[in-house]
């Protein structure tokens, strides 16, 4: 009796060990089998992202912006998304922000226009969740990202490969 007793505790433990390892954030690695994303697009003022396959649209998220979402990305600081043709050039599997894909902000035309105004690009711009840190910040709340939620930015960087298209609409 006390040999199966101890035997399903040990299973119990077993339980608890791997709800732990998934509390530790190893849950968060989806995989994907769908159709290749050949492109995402961000419609900036109706606040959403679509994730595409050629011509077909296989998955909408609503969005959260920048603080100043009106008017494209030119400067450090000035809270704005930006807007145009850019890529997913790399990703980060320990975000503060759950998970994040890269947007290769700034680009060359970036850099002058902020150049030639004396002003820095800013950068760091990614696609990225929340990890709650928009709690009671409003709508708008990133400092020029796209952010969706947690479970939501876990299938966007299983879905969406380095190199995608993102194309930033006002």
């Amino acid at each position: 009796m006390h040999r199966r007793t101890a035997l399903m505790g040990l299973g119990s433990l077993g339980l608890l060990a791997a709800c732990g390892d998934s509390a530790r954030g190893a849950h968060k690695f989806r995989s994907y089998s769908g159709p290749p994303i050949t492109q995402v697009q961000v419609h900036k003022d109706a606040r959403v992202m679509y994730l595409i396959s050629d011509k077909t649209l296989i998955k909408e998220y609503k969005i959260a912006l920048g603080g100043n979402p009106v008017g494209k990305k030119q400067f450090e600081g000035d809270g704005k998304t930006p807007e145009g043709l850019y890529f997913v050039n790399r990703r980060n599997p320990n975000s503060a922000y759950h998970l994040s894909l890269g947007i290769s902000y700034p680009n060359p035309q970036d850099m002058a226009f902020a150049e030639a105004q004396g002003k820095e690009p800013g950068g760091d711009i990614f696609i990225h969740g929340r990890a709650g840190k928009d709690r009671g910040l409003g709508k708008d709340w990133t400092a020029g990202c796209v952010a969706v939620t947690d479970p939501e930015i876990e299938e966007v960087y299983a879905m969406v490969a380095d190199g995608t298209p993102v194309f930033l609409f006002p």
